[in-house]
């Protein structure tokens, strides 16, 4: 049977619609043939944009117009009004534009743009050759970045993932519970490394960086000459040692090829026992409830992420995982895993097929240590995310910066603020001087419920509940000596993104 073709939604924007129906700082979906198309009234004019986010297909209508920019309710994805350029990761790929017409007091949409062409500002003198180490979040944004902005040098980026960059927190969300596609994981086609004159080398370490004379060192063989050098290295998962465990019994996440096997194991088990009420292991456990294993979690803290989001979301979260049959034990730990079962320290017996540690990441900062760069548990760079080594920058996990808004040298183990990283990176090799102040973000998922937090607080003297937060309906202000540092909201995205354009200008 052949499908429908889809209706086109709202409005029929080349017909034209009185300019009275679109209120200064007002949003409306129409269409233009068969595309979904959004109008956007601000101070700079009026736009039409693709109505929803390449990042992943969030409805821009619900999101926030903040200058000559609108962001994502979803993830906070930041896009240019005028051209459509992601201007902030999550999203890569720019909006479709269309040009806008007034006439006799009506508003026409005519034909598409064409996609703008990057235009590089900065030093006369190019580096020749930037030298990427990482295959992750920041690396692979730094080096989309160098591209968009027609930068011609050489780049070479080596992983030592035997992977391409991948969606990571698809790994531990959709992909692991088996509602996306493999095909979705990846962040590029492989062939567009080698189309876009980026050397990809795969499985390859540096053993070591040279400072004085811009080299890194390969572990195999040979050095390698640079201009510049980002170290965007990333962490790597907490390992336990636990007694009687065999290594085809017990896995981390960190990669395709660790979620991979994950699901081969899967397909053969009953129950699994997760150990760590982190991020990554919560979500693992609703991943792995959504394949119908029986999930049980321990953790030695007695409410799930209680220092990241207090106490009241902490209950949010258990109650949310409990409602589908997971079982806690919490103000616990494992001493032993063998045959089959886990051994509690309280000696409680837990039949499990297999375990999934999710106890917290480490820094890989062994390269900056070597390198003699300034450490401070991470690497510290600057407001533009270069190193004690001027040739060197840092971004992603490993780096630590001075946040505006906080006041402090924070270090963020998230996604969103590694991509934002790398493209600040990026910019700054090419000597672009922009400070990064973008406000941290993460989302966090289980199952359809998704936490989103905004801003960052390591500690607070005051949580302000709004709405009703077991009712999925609220949100959380983390305040210090009167100042909100950060806000976790659940189903609250255009609060979010107020709170974020907030902490955005109290900074400045």
């Amino acid at each position: 049977m052949a499908e429908e073709t889809p209706k086109p939604v709202g409005r029929d924007f080349s017909k034209g619609i009185e300019l009275a129906s679109l209120p200064e700082g007002g949003m409306l979906v129409g269409h233009l043939g068969k595309e979904t198309v959004l109008l956007v009234r601000s101070d700079a004019g009026i736009f039409a944009l693709s109505a929803h986010c390449t990042h992943y297909h969030g409805p821009l209508a619900e999101g926030l117009v903040v200058g000559g920019t609108i962001r994502c309710p979803w993830h906070h994805a930041c896009f240019d009004l005028r051209s459509g350029e992601a201007l902030r990761a999550p999203a890569f790929e720019p909006l479709a534009c269309w040009k806008v017409e007034q006439q006799d007091g009506k508003i026409f949409v005519r034909e598409r743009m064409p996609k703008p062409r990057a235009n590089l500002r900065g030093t006369a003198e190019a580096p020749g050759k930037i030298v990427i180490v990482g295959g992750g979040a920041a690396g692979f944004a730094a080096a989309e970045m160098l591209r968009r902005l027609d930068y011609r040098g050489e780049i070479i980026m080596f992983s030592d993932d035997t992977a391409p960059p991948v969606d990571r927190p698809n790994l531990s969300k959709d992909y692991l519970a088996g509602s996306a596609p493999e095909e979705w994981v990846p962040l590029r086609p492989d062939a567009y490394y080698a189309e876009n004159g980026i050397e990809l080398r795969l499985g390859v370490r540096i053993g070591s960086v040279n400072p004085h004379n811009r080299e890194a060192v390969l572990t195999d063989s040979g050095t390698l000459s640079y201009d510049r050098l980002l170290l965007a290295t990333g962490s790597e998962p907490i390992r336990l040692g636990l007694p009687g465990a065999a290594p085809s019994d017990v896995f981390t996440l960190r990669s395709l090829a660790d979620c991979r096997q994950i699901i081969a194991r899967a397909q053969s088990a009953r129950r699994v026992l997760v150990i760590g009420a982190s991020f990554i292991g919560l979500e693992v456990a609703a991943s792995l409830q959504a394949r119908g294993l029986e999930v049980h979690v321990v953790a030695p803290e007695l409410r799930p992420m209680e220092k990241v989001l207090g106490p009241q979301l902490g209950d949010v979260i258990r109650a949310l995982h409990e409602e589908r049959g997971v079982h806690f034990h919490l103000g616990n730990t494992v001493s032993a895993f063998e045959a089959g079962h886990a051994t509690l320290k309280d000696g409680m017996r837990l039949e499990a097929d297999f375990a999934v540690v999710g106890v917290g990441v480490r820094p890989r900062i062994q390269l900056a240590e070597a390198a003699g760069l300034t450490l401070d548990r991470g690497v510290v760079v600057n407001s533009y995310l270069q190193t004690s080594a001027p040739d060197i920058y840092a971004a992603g996990d490993i780096a630590r910066w001075p946040d505006r808004h906080s006041g402090a040298s924070i270090r963020v183990e998230h996604w969103v603020v590694a991509t934002r990283q790398g493209q600040t990176a990026a910019r700054n090799m090419l000597g672009l001087g922009e400070e990064f102040t973008a406000v941290p973000f993460f989302w966090s998922q289980h199952y359809d419920v998704s936490i989103n937090y905004v801003g960052h607080a390591e500690s607070w003297d005051e949580l302000v509940v709004e709405g009703d937060l077991m009712a999925r309906d609220g949100l959380v202000r983390f305040r210090r000596g009167g100042n909100t540092l950060a806000v976790a909201s659940l189903f609250r995205d255009l609060d979010s993104l107020k709170a974020e354009a907030a902490m955005e200008q109290s900074a400045r």
